[in-house]
């Protein structure tokens, strides 16, 4: 899935003040890790061109957004960095604790599941592609439970039917459902969903104009 990424702000805030929680946030990183002894004296003399490259790159990235430590040490490797290099300079950012790979799924599952409405399934692979480990993952997703899947699986539904009055029954059922499954939402809850509104809004029942505060893909 494409990811939008923010322009970095001008101001660049200390080591402390750098949070990596926010998949989504923007922030300046500091020049130098905490515990990188000859950065941190302004002594780079004895710093290899690799270790500098890893560590710019890094920088770079994180000014975007928050990343797993997989998103990074693939950006590593992709840029030629030497695997023990890269390991070496993401140990330091992880212990610095501006790379938090706990943090980062946490914010994560929020994030996409309020903004995108995202159901578990869904989440679950996209922690996965980034390479956040299985353990960790679970966690983070705890905080997704039934009664949260299923009120933003009635939003999406409800959006979505809007456009669908002249949609044969049958046929809507299968594209509401097909709609929920690629959201990430097991079949026993999208067709408990999907059967419910539909039989609201055959009953004449009002379903409510307020937009939801996500936007569908579909």
């Amino acid at each position: 899935m494409a990811e939008t990424e923010s322009v970095a702000d001008d101001t660049a805030p200390r080591p402390e003040e750098v949070s990596t929680s926010d998949p989504t946030s923007s922030a300046e990183i500091p020049e130098a890790v905490p515990g990188d002894t000859a950065a941190d004296s302004g002594d780079t003399a004895g710093k290899s061109a690799d270790e500098r490259t890893a560590r710019e790159t890094v920088y770079r990235l994180l000014a975007v957004r928050a990343r797993s430590r997989a998103e990074l040490l693939r950006a590593l490797l992709r840029g030629g960095v030497a695997p023990e290099t890269a390991e070496d300079v993401l140990d330091k950012f992880v212990a610095a604790g501006l790379v938090d790979d706990a943090a980062f799924a946490a914010e994560w599952v929020r994030g996409r599941h309020r903004q995108r409405g995202l159901g578990r399934g869904a989440l679950r692979e996209e922690l996965r592609d980034k390479g956040i480990e299985e353990e960790t993952a679970a966690e983070a997703l705890h905080e997704v439970d039934t009664d949260s899947e299923v009120e933003r699986a009635r939003e999406l539904v409800r959006r979505k039917s809007r456009g669908m009055s002249g949609v044969e029954p049958r046929a809507r059922m299968r594209r509401l459902l097909g709609m929920l499954a690629r959201k990430g939402y097991g079949q026993a809850l999208a067709f408990r969903v999907v059967r419910e509104e539909m039989e609201a809004i055959e009953a004449g029942e009002s379903v409510s104009d307020d937009e939801p505060w996500f936007e569908p893909d579909d």
